[in-house]
């Protein structure tokens, strides 16, 4: 008899439960469908499960052979569910669901679908990434707000310390958490502005909409105050890494005369560590002046390579042309470059986004791609981007395509330090 995951559903006061007559469903795109299990992995240890508001979950009635959304049990309202991943797990499908009139845009996180087999709990995820430096277990130990306090008695006139301490203790920013334990890859934000406006912005969103994770920087920080906290991280951490460009701020590159000379100055002292910057890489210029400076790796974020497409979800003031110019400049540079690529189960493995992505792959000969499952409303998106046309092959094909064709680039979640 064949193994059949059933459908998880939560009620108002957060109590989740199965539904044995609903066999488990999976969301790509605009898609619904069964999972099988060669889809689904044990829940991880980091993840989490998440009630989805005013989002009600489909399931798959095997007697009728029809989808149909859960509605009511003993009176209750329920809810769909989903989970969240931890770091190093790249999701293949999103939660099925209908959602209700009236209901709320989902908060920027990376619904993944989730059921259950027995007493065990699986999701449609797939590990892509060891988490030797991002498992949870890692960050926010009883002794990091003594730390935080410490750097401000330290730098006690470096609004970088506070900006960072408020990122690292309320909102549990392990790059943030990293400059205070003087570890790893640290973020130290530097652009309270930005060139773009992408769907899916931590940082910032309009009033109207869900509220963002992080808050954005409102200031410029002056060079002392980035240099007097990277020079030590990239002297002193183990496996040190200074990135420029996180949650908390805009476009990094809009401030590269102040990055050249913050760049020219730590590499006049020291050599060590990695100087890294997470970029929309709209701007050419600018991202040349900063290689020029002495930039070790860039990470541009890239939803699409198809031109259109991209340009729906970025809605940036630069086209995807001159991305792929920065990037092949970057090279030339001796950087090692990264694409952060946004995944979503239904677009992404669309079979006309994956030839296009190909192509970009080959003109530009970066060296690795890093896979972020995007934190999004389905709907909303679906809403904003070009429909699906091409074949849906999957996100574990899709892998596996970029392996073959590509053998040297290497596919991940993380950034590494130089030479690693």
């Amino acid at each position: 008899m064949k193994e059949e995951f059933k459908t998880l559903y939560a009620t108002e006061d957060g109590t989740i439960y199965d539904q044995p007559q609903l066999v488990l469903l999976g969301r790509m795109g605009e898609v619904i469908t069964p999972l099988e299990k060669e889809e689904l992995i044990p829940l991880p240890e980091g993840a989490s499960l998440v009630m989805l508001p005013g989002r009600v979950p489909l399931g798959l009635d095997e007697e009728r052979q029809e989808i149909v959304p859960y509605t009511q049990d003993l009176g209750r309202e329920l809810v769909a569910v989903g989970a969240l991943l931890p770091q190093g797990y790249t999701r293949t499908a999103l939660p099925a669901f209908v959602r209700r009139k009236g209901a709320p845009r989902l908060p920027l996180y990376g619904y993944a679908a989730v059921g259950i087999l027995g007493d065990q709990i699986y999701v449609a995820a797939q590990k892509t990434d060891e988490d030797h430096h991002w498992n949870p277990k890692y960050f926010n130990g009883e002794e990091l707000p003594c730390l935080v306090d410490r750097f401000k008695q330290e730098f006690p006139h470096n609004r970088l310390v506070k900006q960072l301490g408020h990122c690292a203790l309320e909102y549990s920013c392990f790059t943030a958490q990293n400059l205070f334990y003087r570890r790893w890859e640290a973020g130290i934000p530097v652009s309270p502005a930005c060139n773009a406006r992408c769907l899916g912005c931590i940082s910032q969103q309009p009033a109207e909409c869900c509220p963002s994770p992080q808050e954005r920087i409102r200031f410029v920080p002056e060079k002392r105050e980035i240099v007097e906290l990277a020079l030590p991280h990239l002297e002193l951490a183990e496996e040190a890494i200074i990135s420029f460009g996180q949650g908390c701020e805009g476009e990094p590159s809009l401030q590269y005369p102040l990055l050249k000379e913050v760049i020219g100055e730590i590499r006049s002292k020291t050599k060590a560590g990695t100087i890294n910057i997470n970029t929309n890489a709209g701007d050419a210029v600018a991202i040349k002046t900063i290689c020029e400076a002495g930039l070790d790796s860039m990470r541009v974020s890239l939803f699409s390579a198809r031109p259109e497409q991209y340009n729906r979800y970025h809605q940036g003031r630069y086209q995807l042309e001159e991305v792929e110019t920065s990037l092949k400049i970057a090279g030339q540079f001796g950087v090692y470059r990264s694409l952060n690529l946004l995944v979503y189960p239904g677009v992404t493995d669309r079979e006309e986004e994956v030839e296009a992505l190909v192509d970009f792959l080959a003109r530009t000969e970066i060296e690795m791609i890093q896979l972020r499952n995007l934190n999004i409303d389905p709907d909303f998106l679906q809403e904003k981007i070009l429909p699906q046309e091409g074949e849906l092959l999957g996100i574990p094909l899709l892998i596996e395509i970029l392996k073959e064709e590509f053998p040297q680039l290497r596919i991940g979640n993380y950034s590494r330090p130089k030479n690693k």
